[in-house]
């Protein structure tokens, strides 16, 4: 991060010579306009007289030196502006280092089985960012075949999408309804939440909607008990706004149906103005993605996103470990292209799933060394488990317990 605060420094640095070049420019080329203009406004109005050709030889005199003075101080301007900009590549060139082949396997994408799946996760990400056309190009140069079982979720799903960000609610609702005991399976409140918004736009227009927004409260009805207070709250005051908080559990079905009270002196204007916040628009897009991306069993963010944003964080960790091993001349350590020679923390975002490592044999655990719990408690791997057997008994490693090898049992993560 360190490194990419100088460059950013560098760039403002640019930016903002570029911005007062810009407006001096302006002001210099403005000013010998307006002085050229006014000797052609006096030519056109009084003439060219024998005695004034002297006078007006001083005055052109000086006008093409205030030209050619500009002139060559825009240029100069420019240069310093050039300079600066070399700076930011130099910059870039001593923080960071462009040579990364030493930190990657390079025939990883030779086979050809790869390469298929490389092309089918980039169209996969293609179709969760809405751009179908290209990755239907990407389909045709790639020789990808993907089937439309697949692409129709994602088809679906961006057409819902543009119509929230339309401020349409109607597909959302509708696909809700359609998949609404799948959504309760998930403890999902979905549903509700595109209800309450539906319910909150025909409050913001006013006084008119009531009869509708009364008729329209009927669709809360299946979600009383999990969106509705125990007990009832007395009426917000002005000094409790934080009742019609969108962000808070508050706002359940009696906040709502209160809030018809201020109708007629508009939502702006009373305690539940907050109802009406335009931010509720992008949190329920993250909603419904999340929601939908979990009934289709997918992540909320695509494969190749996740990818390139932890090799991205690895990246540096790797490129200053290869330094250090060049440096010390630490032939061997890193024998393998495949496997990282240090743990990198990326980070609880990038956690999907549990990670054994056997501690006697410092390898992480896989289906061929599954984690093998003793009947002391404590968990080694199969191999430690086979290296440490003498004679047909185990001792721990960790406890004095003598035990038969066959009592330990596989666990699952």
């Amino acid at each position: 991060m360190e490194q990419c605060a100088c460059v950013e420094r560098e760039l403002e640095k640019v930016l903002h010579r570029f911005v007062m070049y810009g407006h001096q420019s302006e002001e210099r080329l403005d000013e010998l306009l307006r002085s050229v203009c006014e000797i052609r406004g006096q030519l056109v109005a009084f003439g060219v007289q024998d005695g004034d050709l002297s006078v007006l030889s001083q005055t052109m005199a000086q006008c093409c030196k205030n030209i050619k003075e500009t002139v060559q101080m825009l240029a100069s301007r420019h240069k310093d502006i050039h300079g600066s900009v070399s700076k930011v590549g130099k910059a870039i060139d001593r923080n960071f280092d462009a040579e990364v082949s030493a930190v990657v396997a390079e025939t990883v994408w030779d086979s050809p089985e790869r390469q298929k799946y490389l092309s089918e996760t980039i169209v996969e990400h293609l179709y969760r960012q809405g751009m179908l056309n290209v990755a239907e190009d990407l389909c045709q140069e790639s020789g990808v075949v993907i089937d439309m079982s697949m692409k129709q979720p994602f088809l679906e799903l961006n057409r819902i999408l543009e119509a929230l960000r339309m401020q349409d609610l109607r597909p959302a609702l509708e696909w809700a309804v359609t998949n609404r005991q799948r959504l309760l399976d998930l403890n999902s409140s979905l549903e509700f939440k595109l209800h309450r918004l539906y319910f909150i736009s025909l409050l913001n227009g006013g006084i008119g909607n009531q009869l509708e927004a009364l008729q329209y409260a009927r669709h809360f009805q299946p979600f009383a008990s999990q969106h509705q207070r125990g007990e009832l709250s007395p009426s917000p005051s002005p000094s409790q706004p934080s009742l019609a908080d969108p962000g808070s559990t508050g706002l359940d079905i009696q906040i709502l149906m209160g809030s018809l009270v201020y109708l007629r002196h508009g939502i702006e204007n009373s305690p539940y103005r907050t109802l009406l916040e335009t931010n509720q628009w992008a949190e329920i897009c993250n909603i419904f993605t999340r929601d939908a991306c979990a009934l289709l069993g997918l992540s909320v963010e695509s494969p190749l996103s996740v990818s390139f944003a932890s090799g991205c964080m690895a990246l540096p960790v790797l490129m200053n470990i290869k330094q250090v091993i060049e440096q010390r001349q630490c032939n061997g350590v890193w024998t393998h292209k495949d496997e990282l020679p240090i743990e990198i923390d990326l980070g609880k975002k990038c956690w999907y799933h549990s990670v054994f490592a056997c501690p006697i044999l410092r390898q992480q655990t896989s289906e061929s060394n599954p984690p093998m719990k003793l009947i002391c408690g404590h968990v080694i791997s199969r191999d430690a488990l086979n290296k440490l057997t003498n004679a047909g008994k185990l001792k721990c490693p960790y406890c004095p317990m003598e035990q038969n090898p066959s009592d330990a049992k596989q666990i699952y993560f």
